[in-house]
């Protein structure tokens, strides 16, 4: 591979950004003349992206910063209908279109963070696959389209052959996702001029099926790449913590707890992470990544400081990190912790602390018999006391002067209970 001339491509190979390539020469010389109009898809199924999406989208964002090209956020609102099998064992739950509708609206708001929306050259466009998919003749498409697909080809992918050799059913609705894509890719071609689809690196077959397809059809040439589909040094799926998926959405996951995630970042992932997820200079995230031992604390701290303000602003960032200062260094009680408001009736009778750390209130901890195991072991403490008798209560007399009850799992996830 020769060495980029483009901004947009040396910043992708300089961060880490890049796992496969279709044509690296091609891609480059398209971003040098500023021509490689280019999107990624998301699916609908949920009312938040994750930080395992933050790869693409933040690809996204270097294409529009170095002048490379125009993105495109495909919502799938078609495509959401049927379900990716990529990475997965077992069908997606089908939603409703009402139910798709709503996830994308929620969806919105984290790309307008990253990626500037508008009717610029190099502005974002926000397009729904729904807008040509749910039109489609379904005889007509078999003809037109689906004649070029070899079943043969597609049982080959990863996507399906991972699903077929564990022996978990594959439904015959999503194994046409994969035609879907590929005609989605085509279609934006044709509407926008779009040349290059960018993603994970399990949706390489689904990508490359979209070029195959471009050219059987008579479109000029297509392109792909992708990024690496992100793990700890230690091996654990990035994004995905014991208590579960790292939202972007701050009424799913609040900054506070976003930026503890950053600040937990294991010492040998922490110049890594700047590189992707932060738009620090290669010379800063140079200097942070030498820090050694104890210091090593401070890189993480720019690391969770820098990625909190992309996703929530500045202003929530500097917040977070502050209430961390004061809760673990100085060990005052942070005003900025997660609160939870529940009943004054429910403390008056006595609210159980299992319960209490457990999904309904605090949500410290997935169940009731995890806050168990964890007050055996010495891991839960109220008001920074070690709980011992799992079958405590909490009343209204444990209230604090601040007027709260201060819930901590561990050293650094902590959540406070006010009644109202």
């Amino acid at each position: 591979m020769n060495a980029p001339k483009s901004e947009f491509m040396k910043v992708l190979t300089e961060r880490g950004f890049i796992h496969q390539t279709s044509d690296f020469q091609g891609v480059d010389e398209a971003a040098l003349e500023g021509r490689l109009t280019t999107y990624v898809g998301y699916d609908c199924t949920g009312p938040s992206l994750h930080v395992g999406h933050l790869l693409s989208i933040m690809m996204l964002h270097w294409l529009q910063k170095t002048g490379a090209g125009k993105p495109i956020t495909l919502m799938g609102g078609g495509t959401t209908r049927v379900g990716d099998p990529s990475g997965k064992d077992e069908s997606r739950k089908l939603l409703t279109p009402e139910q798709i509708d709503q996830n994308k609206e929620s969806l919105k708001g984290v790309f307008s963070r990253l990626i500037q929306f508008g009717d610029g050259v190099r502005d974002a466009s926000m397009v729904d696959n729904a807008e040509w998919l749910t039109k489609l003749n379904y005889i007509d498409f078999l003809r037109d389209v689906g004649r070029h697909f070899s079943v043969n080809r597609m049982l080959s992918f990863d996507s399906v052959k991972l699903r077929l050799e564990r022996e978990h059913e594959l439904s015959f609705l999503e194994f046409n996702y994969m035609i879907l894509q590929a005609y989605d890719f085509v279609e934006l071609h044709k509407r926008y001029g779009c040349i290059l689809q960018m993603g994970g690196s399990d949706q390489w077959g689904n990508i490359v099926n979209g070029i195959d397809l471009g050219r059987r059809l008579g479109t000029s040439q297509l392109f792909a790449i992708t990024c690496p589909l992100l793990t700890t040094s230690s091996g654990a799926k990035m994004g995905k913590t014991a208590s579960g998926a790292v939202w972007l959405n701050a009424d799913l996951l609040s900054p506070y707890d976003y930026w503890q995630f950053w600040r937990n970042t294991e010492d040998a992932d922490v110049g890594r992470f700047l590189k992707l997820f932060t738009i620090l200079p290669l010379d800063e995230i140079a200097q942070l990544s030498a820090l050694q031992g104890a210091d090593i604390n401070e890189a993480k701290k720019v690391l969770a400081t820098e990625a909190t303000a992309l996703i929530h602003g500045r202003e929530a960032a500097e917040r977070a990190a502050e209430t961390a200062l004061k809760t673990f260094e100085q060990g005052a009680l942070a005003e900025s912790l997660p609160t939870i408001e529940i009943p004054s009736a429910s403390l008056a009778d006595g609210l159980g602390i299992l319960t209490a750390f457990g999904p309904t209130y605090a949500k410290l901890v997935p169940s009731t018999s995890e806050a168990r195991r964890q007050v055996k072991s010495g891991g839960l403490k109220v008001n920074d006391q070690t709980v011992t008798d799992e079958n405590g209560i909490l009343k209204l007399s444990d209230m604090t002067a601040e007027g709260v009850i201060k819930l901590s799992f561990g050293k650094k996830k902590h959540v406070l209970l006010r009644a109202v």
